[in-house]
């Protein structure tokens, strides 16, 4: 075992809690053309599960996705926290879905750049989230990747120009979306919550996962979790699914011992800005 990763885990077997933060899309499933079937690698789902039912983890997912599209590809059967969006959007167990209010002026131009979408036939490879809009270009070879990538940018630029939002580069695609809250603030909010003193770890493969990983650099345990290493700010790299998992296990055994604490989740003024309930 890495003795990082050792480490980290002798303090995890030691403390009454833990946090164990995780991406979705290529860290805990395989990337799919259809993402509506990007379910987890093999073994990810039961694994979890045992560490949720042992009581002293609190997990949550941190992805790009629609928060409310977690729950039903994880299939655990219960509730989990989820940071969805880059970080703008947050479903709490209890199904509250809390999310910065969307000003008029920014939903007329995410509007905008959807048709502009039409016009172009590419609608089909449009993701439509709260407060934002991705494209993705995974499928595709490097050339049309490069081409579709440039005709985005140029097209939603003029759109977007002084508007305010962002034009977000992630691994296979480009997202325009709100500003405002990312990965990193969603790491920040839930180390506020359970304390500096509780061992927290961050997975994740996209560039997204940057903002996190540096939120928690000198704090916790950050893995980079891809086939292929890149330059990052992680600790640790992990080749998915087989490093994955036996991290994953090697979590669930340290804690299986020990009475499971009682914590809340925090409360939404957590978010540090205006937002909505849905």
């Amino acid at each position: 075992m890495n003795a990082t990763i050792e480490e980290f885990l002798e303090r995890v077997e030691k403390a009454p809690l833990s946090a164990l933060l995780l991406d979705y899309d290529g860290t805990l499933a395989p990337f799919s053309e259809d993402r509506a079937r990007a379910v987890p690698y093999a073994g990810v789902v039961e694994v979890l599960r045992e560490i949720l039912h042992q009581g002293r983890t609190r997990v949550v997912i941190v992805t790009g996705r629609d928060a409310r599209q977690v729950g039903p590809l994880l299939g655990l059967g219960r509730c989990l926290e989820v940071w969805g969006v880059h970080g703008l959007q947050r479903l709490l167990p209890d199904g509250i879905c809390q999310m910065p209010s969307v000003p008029m002026e920014v939903a007329q131009i995410l509007e905008a750049a959807k048709r502009w979408l039409g016009y172009q036939g590419l609608l089909g490879r449009a993701e439509i989230k709260p407060a934002s809009i991705a494209i993705h270009w995974r499928a595709l070879g490097e050339n049309e990747a490069a081409e579709l990538r440039a005709k985005i940018l140029l097209g939603w630029s003029r759109i977007a120009d002084g508007s305010g939002l962002k034009l977000l580069d992630f691994d296979g695609g480009v997202e325009l979306r709100m500003a405002g809250l990312d990965k990193g603030d969603a790491v920040r909010t839930i180390r506020e919550e359970v304390g500096p003193e509780v061992p927290m770890a961050y997975l994740g493969d996209d560039t997204t996962d940057e903002h996190a990983f540096r939120a928690l650099e000198g704090g916790g345990l950050t893995a980079l979790v891809r086939p292929r290493p890149r330059r990052t700010a992680a600790r640790v790299w992990l080749r998915p699914p087989e490093e994955l998992l036996q991290l994953l296990t090697n979590w669930s055994q340290v804690t299986a011992h020990g009475a499971p604490p009682s914590y809340a989740v925090g409360a939404s003024e957590s978010l540090r800005r205006p937002h909505a309930r849905t």
